[in-house]
């Protein structure tokens, strides 16, 4: 199942909170950070086709 955007989102927040906090160990922080790094390219896809629809939708 793909997720939403949002859902992506607040994944992301959930991240950032729990790197921000440094109460897990390296391990855990490289794993976290690679899930974000993985989330933001995927927001950044569906970002890029939003974008691209309305440019489409703009032209006709």
């Amino acid at each position: 199942m793909t997720k939403k955007f949002e859902e992506m989102i607040e994944e992301l927040r959930s991240i950032v909170r729990l790197l921000e906090d440094g109460d897990i160990s390296l391990d855990e922080s490289i794993a976290l950070y690679e899930r974000g790094a993985l989330l933001v390219k995927q927001c950044e896809e569906l970002l890029t086709t939003a974008e691209l629809k309305i440019s489409e939708l703009g032209r006709d």
